[in-house]
């Protein structure tokens, strides 16, 4: 009964072999670092694969430890362009072969996005005047007496 799920010997080092699980890393490029920073040395546009038409904004970026990458840019409208310094993490676009990073938005010469209400953060926008600001509820009696 157990011999069934028993392999042979040779089975066993065959699978030893070819079916060993890889720690590969899917950001190779960051070297297992959150985000590196980076000079953008060309700006284009990409199509994505085959369901799937649009045309992607994406840069060449060259990282300060001398890897290129290829990198997405988020959102649309932005001011980005050669030799800007930029910062750019992991975060794959699904339907670009070969753009493994994204950059952030807001941070050195990259432009955050104008009139942005929500996901402020993955976009570098600061929160407006007019949003209103989260208080704790222990705080709330004393904020209304004033």
């Amino acid at each position: 009964m157990l011999r069934a799920f028993l392999g042979t010997l040779q089975q066993s080092a065959f699978k030893n072999r070819f079916y060993k699980r890889k720690n590969a890393s899917r950001t190779p490029a960051l070297q297992k670092r959150p985000q590196v920073k980076g000079t953008v040395t060309k700006v284009t546009t990409m199509s994505p694969k085959k369901p799937n038409s649009a045309s992607r904004h994406v840069a060449k970026v060259k990282l300060t430890n001398t890897i290129n990458i290829t990198a997405r840019i988020p959102g649309s409208g932005y001011i980005c362009s050669r030799y800007n310094r930029v910062l750019a993490n992991g975060g794959r676009a699904n339907d670009l072969p070969g753009v493994g990073y994204t950059i952030i938005r807001g941070v050195y010469d990259f432009s955050s996005m104008i009139s942005k209400r929500k996901r402020r953060s993955v976009y570098g926008v600061s929160r407006p005047d007019s949003h209103s600001k989260h208080i704790r509820r222990c705080f709330r009696a004393q904020q209304r007496q004033k």
